[in-house]
């Protein structure tokens, strides 16, 4: 039975869009609860931040949602969930409003915030390095705090008059405490044994789409080292698709869908094939060599490729200035471009090595060995609710 002579503590509202933004959440939550009692969390989140305390409003997935023509047959109900998440902050006037990731869902939500006297929170600044930089000003008319990923993002939108923190790259806090061997020994796998990790996406859209081009390259993998294996570490909301797809597939596929298991797969490959994403600073993280594919729908590139002023999507090249990691976008998706650069990471090469090398300075400047962000972000979150 709950205490109900022990004092209230603040009141704080999440709004997760999607995996990526409930596990930040999740991490902020728990950052909160060690700093902070009797801490009321409310709004919308999956199942990571339900795990620490939060009833989501609605289901989470609902706005999991990506591109152009994905978007479009569910704008009705996106926008009824953007109202009642408003209003739901409104009714219950909580002590800050912290909106994570899904700049499209979250913005329109502080949009109907803004003037209501509750501090407004974004977590993840949106990429106005890469396309639309206008945004910086849009967002910092609403806004009354950014934490950034990020280390060059805080100019970007301090010089529109809205404070900025660089708090580190969540995939910098992750437990990658891996065990290879204990992967090997399992899946019966002998320490010389080639294994290369899969990663085609954590939506359905991008799992269908790439799949048949991995497949491809998989193909070549199997007439060149046919005793190698591969091993999918994925997510639950997309593992019955991988494993429907791949039942053909050669090298007789490890299929593992849960962290402890991710970070044992990732410390026992050789080399990877990723969809863009964090899982590539994931692999840089684990010291995995790697290459990045990703499509999108045909209509939605053609407009991206006219937006983006930058020539590369892969955090660690960003941040090191340089294409370190292998890029392989929307017409150069393509098995036969793929196959010749994973061949050579997958040997004993100075590109194998160059990668390698990288991967530390990279993670170092994304905050890597300091203090974990979620204890940043939570530290500042809570300055902002002193100030209140």
């Amino acid at each position: 039975m709950a205490d109900e002579t022990a004092p209230l503590g603040p009141k704080i509202m999440l709004v997760a869009g999607e995996a990526s933004g409930d596990q930040l959440g999740g991490r902020l939550m728990a950052a909160l609860k060690a700093k902070q009692d009797h801490i009321r969390f409310i709004g919308v989140g999956g199942p990571r931040m339900e795990r620490e305390g939060l009833k989501s409003l609605f289901p989470m997935n609902e706005m999991s949602v990506m591109g152009l023509t994905e978007v479009v047959p569910h704008i009705p109900h996106l926008l009824k969930r953007i109202s009642q998440t408003a209003d739901f902050a409104k009714s219950e006037k909580p002590d800050v409003v912290i909106t994570i990731d899904a700049p499209d869902f979250s913005f329109r939500v502080g949009k109907k915030l803004k003037g209501k006297g509750i501090p407004l929170v974004h977590y993840v600044a949106p990429s106005v390095w890469a396309w639309r930089e206008g945004r910086a000003k849009k967002i910092a008319g609403f806004l009354d705090h950014l934490l950034a990923l990020l280390p060059f993002e805080p100019p970007y939108f301090e010089k529109e008059g809205l404070p900025t923190t660089f708090i580190g790259h969540s995939a910098v806090e992750e437990r990658h405490d891996g065990d290879g061997e204990r992967f090997r020994a399992q899946h019966g796998l002998n320490p010389n044994q080639k294994l290369l990790a899969v990663l085609p996406g954590s939506r359905n859209s991008e799992v269908k789409r790439l799949l048949p081009v991995f497949r491809k390259v998989i193909d070549d993998v199997a007439s060149k080292y046919p005793d190698a294996r591969i091993v999918v570490p994925t997510v639950s909301k997309v593992v019955d698709t991988v494993t429907e797809e791949m039942k053909s597939w050669p090298l007789d596929p490890i299929i593992v869908a849960t962290d402890q298991e991710r970070h044992d797969a990732f410390s026992a490959a050789d080399c990877a094939l990723a969809a863009s994403g964090t899982v590539s600073l994931e692999l840089a993280i684990a010291g995995v060599p790697h290459v990045i594919a990703y499509q999108v729908n045909a209509v939605t590139g053609w407009i991206a490729k006219r937006l983006i002023k930058i020539d590369t999507v892969t955090i660690v090249n960003l941040v090191l200035g340089k294409k370190l990691i292998p890029e392989f976008l929307q017409d150069k998706c393509k098995a036969k471009k793929i196959i010749p650069v994973l061949e050579t990471l997958m040997a004993d090469s100075p590109e194998r090595a160059a990668q390698i090398d990288g991967f530390d300075k990279a993670c170092t400047l994304l905050g890597f060995g300091d203090r974990p962000p979620s204890e940043k972000a939570a530290e500042q979150i809570l300055k902002i609710i002193a100030k209140k």
